[in-house]
Parts: C-alpha cells; sequence; structure tokens
C-alpha cells in the first residue's frame, strides 16, 4: 500500500492539470449552433483569448443591426473577485474552474439596473469548440438563458 499511495498521488495531480484546458486562440461565434432566448442574436462575435496559467484576458468584438462594440476583460481563474472597466460602468466578477470548466459569475450596474450573469464554459474534447452557458438576471426582463457557441478560427 505504501507503495501505491505515490502512484495514487502522481494521478491525481496530472488529473487535476488535465481538468483545466487552455482557452487560448481566436473564436467565432457559429450563430446557427447559438440560442439567444429572448434576445435577438448578434450578426457577428469574435472573442480573442489569451489564457496563460491563471490569468485568462479576452478581447470581444460584437457586431448587430444597431451597432458595433469591442470589449476587453480580464480575469485570474482562482475565484479572486476583479473590476474590469466597461463603456457602459465597471463590471465585478471571478472566474474559477470547477472540473475542466470555467465559471465566471459577474454584476454591472445599468442606469441604476444591476445585471447578474453566470456562465459556464467548457472546450470540446478535441478543443475546437467552446461553449458558453449563460445565466442572466435582469429585474425588469427576468432571467433567462444563452447558449453560445465558437469555432476556434
Amino acid at each position: 500500500m505504501k507503495i501505491l499511495l505515490p502512484f495514487l498521488a502522481l494521478a491525481s495531480l496530472v488529473c487535476s492539470a488535465e481538468a483545466a484546458p487552455n482557452l487560448s486562440g481566436e473564436w467565432r461565434l457559429d450563430v446557427t449552433k447559438s440560442l439567444y432566448g429572448p434576445m435577438p442574436p448578434p450578426q457577428a462575435v469574435i472573442r480573442k483569448i489569451k489564457h496563460d496559467g491563471n490569468s485568462l484576458y479576452m478581447s470581444t468584438y460584437q457586431r448587430s443591426p444597431q451597432r458595433e462594440v469591442t470589449s476587453e476583460l480580464s480575469y485570474t481563474t482562482d475565484g479572486k473577485v476583479v473590476t474590469n472597466k466597461m463603456s457602459s460602468g465597471e463590471v465585478k466578477g471571478a472566474a474559477k474552474w470547477d472540473g475542466d470548466k470555467l465559471v465566471v459569475e459577474s454584476s454591472q450596474s445599468v442606469q441604476g439596473i444591476e445585471i447578474k450573469s453566470r456562465e459556464v464554459w467548457s472546450l470540446s474534447a478535441d478543443g475546437k469548440t467552446l461553449t458558453i452557458l449563460t445565466h442572466l438576471i435582469i429585474p425588469q426582463q427576468g432571467e433567462y438563458d444563452v447558449k453560445q457557441v465558437f469555432d476556434k478560427q
């Protein structure tokens, strides 16, 4: 049994290292596989992610019939709360791993209304598809879910 314990500990470390995939890359939204609930889908979304260890940075370009917008967000994946400044105000959020899924919880006050979201990011086994499931809470509109499916470029 004493000989087996080091091997079990090593196997545990290997499994936990594999549990957190690297999300780096340029990702393009596949609108046909995505679901936006009561919201109209955007015409295009391109997300560029730099993921290095505990650091996660993303730049997101989104185009709709009304406008084009680019946002930049940074997180650490250790659950630490960070504040990101955006054109619509400050967004406070935290990201942490739950197995091989990244969970990002955030909140933002827009015109006195607090919007909350919980995103669960998962990467396909081949590393070519990033799926983000988002649960949104908007007081005047209620709660709803959004599914975004991105293809690696």
